[in-house]
Formats: structure tokens, C-alpha cells, sequence
């Protein structure tokens, strides 16, 4: 493994390998959500898209090697084998890469947005 021990990385280094995998990758539709403060899951959230199931195992794959090879992080990850929706957890940051569709279903985005922003009515 190459780069800094465990320790010695922050969440800002993590966000920024990530972020910088996903636009090499050409991932589509990148958000960023910061949570600190809203849940003890994680303090940032990323979402993006592929535009098929085997671009959007292959931009996991990506994200996932990348952390690996320059921050010595292993993440987990689940759903690559279907290639619909793909979670990427590095414990400071959750990725989610997903077929436009299925990105479309779930709307992970309204969930964290902030009640005044949701609210209509």
C-alpha cells in the first residue's frame, strides 16, 4: 500500500482522492452532500451516475483502487456485481454510483436536503 498510514488521513483527503476518481472516470451528475452534524454514519455523502451497469461497476472499481493505491484505504463495497446501485463505504465518506434510472427511483439526494428546501407548502 502507498500513501499515508490510516491515521494520518482525513476526510478532506479522502473526499478530494474520490472526487478526483470520479471526474477521471467520467462519472455524470456528481453531488456532494456534507453531513456533519446529521448523522453519525458518515460526514459526506457522494452521488453520482454511469451511464450503464458495467460504467458504473467499472467507476467503483475505480474509486475503490484509487483509495487503495494513494491512501492505503480499504473500503467496502457492496452491489458491484449487478452494476444498478453501488455503495462505497470508507467510513468518512459513502459513495453511491448509480444507473440513471435506479438514481432516479431512490432520490437519495431529497433525502438530505434541508427541510425549508423540501417543503412546499
Amino acid at each position: 500500500m502507498n500513501g499515508p498510514p490510516r491515521s494520518e488521513v482525513t476526510g478532506e483527503q479522502i473526499l478530494a482522492t474520490i472526487l478526483a476518481s470520479l471526474d477521471d472516470n467520467k462519472a455524470e451528475e456528481v453531488v456532494q452532500i456534507d453531513l456533519h452534524g446529521k448523522t453519525a454514519v458518515c460526514d459526506q455523502m457522494v452521488i453520482c451516475s454511469g451511464r450503464s451497469s458495467r460504467q458504473v461497476a467499472a467507476i467503483a472499481d475505480n474509486v475503490v483502487e484509487d483509495l487503495k493505491h494513494k491512501l492505503g484505504i480499504l473500503s467496502r463495497i457492496e452491489g458491484q456485481d449487478t452494476g444498478d446501485w453501488v455503495l462505497i463505504d470508507t467510513g468518512d465518506v459513502i459513495v453511491h454510483v448509480f444507473r440513471p434510472e435506479v438514481r432516479e427511483f431512490y432520490q437519495l439526494e431529497k433525502m438530505w436536503m434541508p427541510l425549508a428546501r423540501t417543503a412546499s407548502a
